[in-house]
């Protein structure tokens, strides 16, 4: 089909992968130019193939736990509600954090005032996207600075949308238009191939503002331009002095630096290499002036290439490399002059005048082009200098170089300005404030219980997904208000971060797995700390975590927030969730597991697991149970009985009574458990294969079918019987399914903790033949409602349970179990926790 994909592509005018034509040409042609032909056409042909594979994890290709379906895919791209009253207010910057000055003024200085009016504030790198995209589910308000429109920032922005946000693009340099770009005349400087990078950024750049649709400027006219582009809902919020800036100043004044001798020195500052052009504009004026006085000294910090003339003052002219910002201000403190050249370009008028800032803020003198910004704040011969001509910058500097006093007096006059206009509390209340505004109140009235487990709806998979599932709804009734941290499947189209999103009625917070961490998960225990600090979790309870990691636990107990655990399976007993050895010792019955020759290394780490999972239980404000062979499985592994309490599982009762069995009819067995060895599938195929009998149908179960692929293939079992195999039910489809099954197949091997289809099955009046003891058993009185057989890797007790029962088929045309009214419901066990949450919140029913 690769060929087909090329053809439908290039006729929509682009390749594959979704590039467009002219601008994959424009990418061939860099390519041509640095790489030759035949690297070139190599990339552009593998840069269209349309990838289907996962580009992650292809290890686990096969795995439901990584592996979406095109339905559950779509389901996860669903708008999510707007997280404005469920989340705690919260802003989030993804940004270019590679230039440090740029990072100063657009990024932390723009935190530090969003927090000074009441927000919490994340900033995040853009290019760690999986970090990006988790903290998107969290933010309520979000702002991407100087970020690129590549497919992972186009995919946030996509995201910040689906989930309610009003994402803004905000630069402060007309890098956005690569027309008026071209005119920026230091460019020629560059090499060619650096010219080209340039302006394949900024058509990048135009591609994620217009993206977001809405832009934030730092000057007004560069705010213009955005408008002009389409861009209607502009805000400009100005380059000013922080508090960093003010105490890295104040410490500067107070303690100014020794001067033994007579030289006045010239300061410039140059942020990148490309600025050549700009010096330009001085450098003929600043050599004459250089050349009528000789106290004149030029100091240049940062890269710059200046005219070879200059080489006539020796050492008078010193540079700096690139520093920190507070060593260039203690530079600039040592100098007597600041200037600031500029072209004149709309490219020069739309940058701010923080130059001026800098040196005004240290008590120098500017000298500056008349660009916009520097117009703006600057009266030339009372706080500053405007030069133009060469003339200008000459006499300008000769004229501060020659008077102490004039200088002191344009310094402190300058200081005055910036202060009046940029201080921090100005800044604060005439712009951020308009901009941003103080956070909107927060608070909840029911208390806040965070439900923990390995899948949750849409991939309701599994006997605690189920009770989870069940759960959410009576809890509600209660007062009680849930959510869900769940885990994901990889979706190509988005990194592993975390996803957010809602179903039945409960809003769910849900990330991608990862592997070879599945005892203590780093990645998921900050992931947990993120979700409660945003959702304000009061509880936690921890249900099938396997995957997710017993870290989860420690960051609760590091919060200061209680936990409950639930015992589905023996995970906080051993790496295996079913434990198949009967021989009531269960692997971890003493102190420390047995070594075996060579097992040395295996032996240690399930030492130290034992010792993680039970930290993590010691420090749980509760322990459930679901049956009392359970918490007897637990007990004698080492956990106080005490400290156990019995939660039986719930289940979905009937809504109707069960269909009535055709008369004469075979007799039809159902089996749930899937191919896994723990629940008897291989059992029940060689009980079957060994009866002789044909009076009998087996309805089985493929629960991978609703993830997308089949597991159950019958096609070589040598029976007698017919057998069908099904996907899946739901809860609102067990009344279905159960109609067309007399006696329920349940020979696990293992102890269950519970057994939930057998609960199912009782109380519709289907018969259970079930291994014993287990949680699985005690409701099932044997001969009454049910069959019980050892737990043995051995075909001959079930098989003997099913012929006995094929005898008496004729008993189950109307079979009633009389045994009915013990069995709990979801409303049970949800009243249960209502008590128990209450309690350990010390709250009021």
């Amino acid at each position: 089909m690769e060929p087909l994909r090329w053809v439908r592509a290039l006729t929509l005018g682009r390749l594959p992968r979704g590039i467009p034509i002219n601008e994959a040409w424009e990418q061939w042609l860099d390519s041509y130019r640095t790489e030759g032909f035949f690297k070139a056409m190599g990339r552009f042909y593998a840069g269209g193939i349309a990838k289907r594979r996962l580009s992650r994890h292809s290890d686990q290709a096969g795995d439901p736990l990584f592996v979406p379906t095109k339905e559950l895919a779509a389901f996860l791209r669903r708008p999510a509600p707007k997280a404005t009253q469920m989340l705690r207010p919260h802003y989030l910057l993804i940004a270019d954090l590679g230039l440090q000055q740029c990072t100063k003024y657009r990024v932390t200085q723009k935190a530090e005032l969003i927090r000074r009016l009441g927000w919490t504030v994340q900033i995040v790198d853009w290019q760690d996207s999986s970090e990006a995209l988790s903290s998107l589910q969290v933010a309520t308000e979000i702002l991407f600075y100087r970020v690129p429109g590549v497919p992972s920032i186009l995919g946030l922005i996509a995201e910040a949308k689906r989930l309610g946000l009003k994402p803004r693009w905000e630069i402060d340099d007309l890098l956005f238009s690569k027309i008026l770009y071209r005119r920026n005349g230091n460019l020629a400087t560059l090499s060619y191939h650096e010219r080209q990078g340039l302006y394949h950024l900024a058509d990048l750049y135009l591609r994620a503002l217009r993206a977001c649709g809405r832009g934030m400027a730092s000057t007004e006219a560069l705010a213009a331009e955005m408008r002009k582009v389409g861009i209607e809902d502009v805000l400009v919020l100005e380059n000013a002095l922080d508090t960093q800036t003010l105490k890295v100043a104040e410490t500067l004044l107070a303690n100014p630096a020794p001067r033994n001798d007579d030289r006045i020195w010239v300061c410039y500052g140059s942020g990148s290499r490309a600025h050549d052009m700009d010096f330009k504009i001085a450098e003929t004026g600043l050599i004459a002036a250089m050349k009528a006085e000789p106290r004149l000294n030029l100091l240049i910090i940062g890269p710059l290439k200046i005219s070879p003339l200059f080489a006539q003052f020796g050492s008078r002219i010193q540079r700096r490399n690139e520093l920190s910002y507070a060593a260039y201000l203690e530079e600039l403190a040592k100098a007597d002059i600041a200037i600031a050249p500029l072209e004149d370009t709309l490219f020069n008028d739309c940058k701010s005048n923080i130059k001026f800032l800098e040196a005004a803020i240290l008590e120098l003198p500017s000298i500056c082009s008349p660009t916009d910004t520097y117009h703006r704040v600057i009266q030339s011969g009372d706080n500053g200098y405007l030069a133009c001509t060469a003339e200008e910058w000459r006499d300008m500097v000769l004229a501060l170089a020659s008077d102490a006093q004039l200088r002191r007096h344009i310094g402190l006059k300058a200081r005055e300005t910036a202060l009046a206009l940029y201080a921090p509390d100005r800044i604060l209340t005439q712009q951020a404030a308009p901009i941003f505004g103080e956070p909107p109140a927060y608070a909840h009235k029911a208390p806040r219980v965070l439900q923990v487990n390995i899948f949750m709806a849409p991939r309701s998979f599994g006997g605690a997904t189920i009770v989870v599932e069940a759960l959410l709804k009576p809890l509600a009734k209660a007062g009680f208000e849930n959510s869900v941290m769940t885990t994901r499947p990889v979706l190509d189209a988005l990194p592993d971060g975390a996803l957010r999103y809602r179903v039945l009625d409960t809003d769910v917070f849900s990330i991608v797995a990862g592997r070879n961490a599945a005892t203590d998960n780093l990645a998921i225990a900050r992931q947990i700390e993120r979700w409660i600090d945003a959702w304000d979790a009061e509880l936690v309870h921890f249900h099938a975590i396997q995957e997710m990691g017993v870290g989860m636990a420690r960051i609760c107990q590091q919060r200061g927030v209680p936990y409950v655990i639930s015992l589905h399976d023996c995970w906080w007993l051993s790496e295996s969730l079913f434990i198949t050895r009967d021989d009531g010792q269960y692997h971890l019955e003493k102190n420390e597991v047995p070594l075996a020759p060579g097992e040395s290394t295996r032996a240690y780490y399930l030492n130290e697991r034992r010792k993680v999972m039970r930290q993590a239980l010691a420090g749980a404000a509760a322990i459930l149970s679901p049956s009392e062979e359970h918490k007897g499985l637990y007990v004698r592994n080492g956990v106080p009985s005490d400290r156990i309490l019995i939660n039986r599982n719930g289940f979905t009762w009937p809504s109707r009574p069960k269909a009535k069995r055709p008369p004469g009819s075979k007799l039809r067995f159902g089996f749930v458990g899937g191919i896994g060895f723990v629940k008897g599938y291989d059992l029940i195929r060689k009980a079957l294969e060994r009866t002789k009998r044909d009076d009998w149908e087996l309805v089985l179960v493929d629960n991978t079918l609703n993830l997308g692929f089949p597991s159950i293939d019958t096609s070589e079992w040598l029976v007698k019987g017919t057998i069908r195999t099904v996907p899946a039910y739901t809860q609102s489809g067990l009344d279905d399914f159960y109609d067309q099954v007399d006696v329920l197949l349940f020979p696990s091997q293992w102890r269950e903790s519970y057994g939930l289809t057998v609960r199912e099955a009782l109380s519709r009046d289907v018969w259970v033949i079930s291994t014993a003891p287990g949680g699985q058993a005690e409701e099932i009185v044997d001969g009454v409602n049910g069959s019980l057989i050892p737990i043995i890797d051995d075909p001959a007790p079930l098989q003997a349970a099913i012929e006995a029962i094929l005898d008496q088929k004729s008993r189950f045309d109307s079979y009633v179990n009389p045994n009915k009214g013990s069995l709990p419901s979801y409303e049970d066990q949800a009243q249960e926790l209502v008590t128990l949450y209450n309690r350990i919140l010390g709250r009021t029913a």
